[in-house]
């Protein structure tokens, strides 16, 4: 049964490497599995992936050994049942500001009885004819990876219950939509964002929790070729 990179890295205590795309590519695909990168992170909420070349690029992206992680745009049990069903074994959550946003994150990702993820015949389940679907289901529970993303001011009247929830493995920040909640559009270094993000990440810490910096890092696909673009010119 297929195994998450970043699930494997984790239980030998190494840093996982991945890079997000906000758009299809076979050939980047290939090429950061040949890198050495240990994910891929499509950009379901930004980008321009479809449920048709999602599926497609989770099987490249598995053919090159990358773990396929996906941004939904939504934290609805069909929006992330959709993602999963196409071989997904990562969910990024966005605008995660109560608990029951947390809870309807953790029980759409996850079989019974850790959550409420429905079981149907799909290339994530082999199309019915892999491994017993208990077995699967128990083995897929151990393999999938959520991670809330906590972007908005209201988050810190809330925090201490959404960390409470069971079933969210990491937490991020989205600074750039924070800025926005603070009345600071684009403001993403202004102290009151830093305070929040000292915060957040106090909190998570005492509580035992990880923010996913504490198990992973990863960088966009346009930033990798900007860059390596630019320093060619210079």
């Amino acid at each position: 049964m297929k195994t998450n990179n970043v699930v494997t890295n984790m239980s030998s205590g190494k840093t996982s490497y991945g890079c997000q795309l906000n758009s299809p590519s076979s050939e980047q695909l290939e090429l950061l599995g040949m890198a050495g990168f240990d994910f891929v992170l499509f950009d379901g909420e930004h980008g321009t992936f479809t449920p048709d070349n999602l599926e497609d690029q989770t099987r490249i992206a598995e053919m090159a050994g990358l773990t396929p992680f996906a941004m939904v745009p939504n934290v609805e049990s069909s929006t992330i049942h959709s993602f999963l069903e196409r071989g997904i074994l990562g969910i990024h959550g966005p605008n995660i500001t109560t608990k029951e946003d947390a809870e309807k994150l953790s029980q759409a990702s996850r079989y019974a009885p850790e959550g409420m993820r429905s079981l149907s015949f799909s290339r994530a389940t082999y199309f019915g004819y892999g491994p017993e679907r208990s077995d699967y289901m128990a083995h897929a529970n151990t393999q999938i990876i959520v991670i809330a993303l906590l972007e908005h001011i209201d988050v810190l009247k809330n925090l201490d219950q959404i960390l409470d929830v069971e079933g969210i493995d990491f937490f991020a920040i989205g600074p750039k939509d924070l800025a926005q909640s603070l009345g600071l559009p684009g403001q993403m270094e202004h102290p009151k964002v830093k305070e929040f993000e000292n915060i957040v990440v106090e909190s998570v810490h005492n509580k035992g929790k990880k923010m996913s910096g504490d198990a992973y890092r990863a960088v966009k696909a346009s930033q990798l070729f900007y860059t390596a673009a630019k320093s060619f010119i210079n």
